[in-house]
């Protein structure tokens, strides 16, 4: 028993963890839409976008991306995130207490607090879809590319699909807060990347 469990606490440590209890995927119908759908295959799409230059490589863009959630963090309003972890938990959800897998590396699939990662390119692409309890779908994009003058570029969206009534009321009622969060959380990414590993 000592040595499995050394050997387990190890490969947590090295990040070397092959599966655990929070990558059980919460599984969507084959018709549910995507972010990737266009605008005419039908439904109520929100979105959020938020674009910005960034005095950095994408390389060190990409890095602070790459390590968001879990104990670095969502660069807004934290109280806001946690508050919304708790109302998750009241109703059933995840909360944020699923972490991260491995503190600097995602894959696809991984769970990251109450979100999953749905699709990663690595350096240009994070896409991440919403675990938490919605009346609706919701994802969130993280992009680092450049601009057409070569400027590091960071671009952010939210996107939203709603069942119902219930999830238009959603959206609208948190619709201010997303300048807040969203924005904050755009500005400071940009502002880690710029500033280097000690900006978080």
């Amino acid at each position: 028993f000592d040595g499995a469990l050394r050997l387990a606490l190890q490969r947590v440590r090295d990040a070397q963890v092959t599966t655990r209890w929070s990558s059980a995927s919460v599984p969507g119908a084959p018709s549910d839409p995507l972010p990737t759908d266009p605008d005419w295959a039908g439904g109520s799409l929100y979105t959020d976008h938020r674009t910005l230059t960034v005095d950095a490589s994408p390389a060190a863009l990409w890095r602070v991306i790459e390590g968001i959630g879990g104990d670095n963090g969502w660069y807004s309003f934290p109280l806001a995130w946690a508050v919304r972890g708790w109302l998750d938990r009241l109703v059933g959800g995840v909360g944020l207490r699923r972490g991260r897998r491995d503190a600097a590396r995602l894959r696809a699939g991984d769970s990251l607090d109450f979100w999953r990662v749905e699709e990663i390119v690595p350096g240009r692409l994070l896409r991440l879809r919403a675990e938490m309890r919605l009346p609706g779908l919701a994802w969130l994009e993280m992009y680092a590319d450049t601009d057409d003058a070569g400027r590091t570029r960071y671009r952010q969206r939210a996107l939203f699909h709603p069942h119902g009534l219930a999830g238009h009321a959603y959206w609208w009622s948190v619709w201010a807060f997303h300048a807040v969060v969203f924005g904050g959380m755009a500005r400071n990414i940009a502002r880690a990347a710029t500033r280097g590993p000690a900006a978080r």
